[in-house]
């Protein structure tokens, strides 16, 4: 694993240079020192997950065959598109979150000089996508598909983050908006698509695979996807800091939280009064109370049922794909997140 990073961050520094030379455009010192910093910035700090992921799905699409290194280049290419794509949303998302911290350094609207350059920088991240497909895939079959299926993720991804923030304006706050079939949407289209479809489709396309006969894979990685999410909800009130690496603030925030939804569907009369004076407010005092609550309703049980349920569901639908090499892409996904702690 450790040798395919380094083979992989090797593709990053090509695909940056070629973007750096760009012919589309006239560049300066400055320009070019500009987006060199700003790519070295946002687009391979974060643990790469994503992109990795293109090629060991690829990996396991090929059963064993070992790849060339015209492959590797390829799927790892793709991989970069996809952390491309995370580091544009991620960019804009600060802004729009006011947030002070992004994979343990100031997010990049707080750099110093940058302010709300970033705005541009996010599309300018987002450009750089087409680019590189057009780099190295143009003269490949599929390459109208890799198009659409990067275009169609991301409005997927920007229409899931809009009912996210819709849902939170402030002085609109309104915890009975909040149900399971909400959550639900919010997740299936702000995250799901991109970080867990996404890469699989990638691969799936690059071995020739016509994603329209794949919709059943699509499903269940959007499932897991939810379920991702719902880990990501209990650990942000229950994980340890030290492990998930930040302190939680979905209590704070009025996020859309599976747990404030459980919470809402278990309380009674009283305790839902609790949750409606304490939810979203950033005082400690509030907050303590919001957990108090949840461990009242023993959300950690019904946590740990709804994990078992959900391995369960999933391994189920994975064993009954037809394609034993998809059926391993599945469940290495399946097994890279069952009981994570961070």
């Amino acid at each position: 694993m450790a040798d395919l990073k380094s083979t992989f961050l090797k593709v990053y520094s090509t695909l940056k240079s070629e973007l750096l030379e760009d012919p589309a455009f006239e560049w300066t010192d400055e320009s070019r020192q500009w987006v060199e910093r700003m790519l070295d910035y946002n687009v391979p700090g974060g643990k790469l997950n994503r992109g990795l992921s293109v090629i060991d799905s690829y990996k396991l699409l090929k059963e064993g065959k070992e790849l060339t290194e015209d492959e590797i280049f390829l799927a790892s290419a793709l991989g970069w598109c996809i952390e491309w794509l995370q580091a544009y949303f991620l960019v804009l998302d600060d802004i729009m979150d006011n947030s002070h911290t992004r994979r343990g350094q100031p997010c990049w609207f707080r750099v110093p000089k940058v302010g709300l350059i970033a705005a541009n920088d996010g599309i300018l991240l987002r450009n750089h996508v087409p680019r590189i497909l057009r780099n190295h895939f143009r003269n490949k079959p599929y390459y109208v598909d890799l198009l659409d299926l990067f275009n169609e993720v991301e409005f997927q991804t920007a229409s899931g983050q809009m009912i996210d923030l819709i849902t939170t304006l402030e002085g609109e706050k309104d915890l009975s908006k909040y149900t399971l079939s909400l959550h639900r949407r919010i997740v299936q289209y702000k995250t799901a698509y991109y970080s867990f479809y996404l890469s699989v489709a990638c691969a799936l396309v690059m071995s020739g695979e016509n994603l329209d006969k794949h919709i059943d894979v699509k499903n269940i990685l959007v499932e897991m996807g939810v379920y991702f999410q719902v880990q990501d909800d209990y650990l942000d009130c229950f994980g340890d800091p030290e492990t998930i690496g930040k302190i939680g603030t979905d209590i704070e925030d009025f996020k859309c939280s599976w747990l404030v939804v459980k919470a809402l569907e278990l309380s009674n009369e009283e305790q839902k009064k609790v949750l409606y004076e304490n939810y979203g407010k950033p005082d400690p005092a509030n907050v303590t109370k919001v957990k108090a609550l949840y461990k009242e309703l023993d959300l950690q049980v019904v946590f740990a049922e709804y994990e078992s349920k959900s391995y369960q569901k999933l391994t189920a639908s994975i064993e009954a794909h037809p394609s034993k090499a998809v059926q391993s892409v599945l469940k290495s996904f399946l097994g890279k997140i069952y009981k994570r702690q961070k």
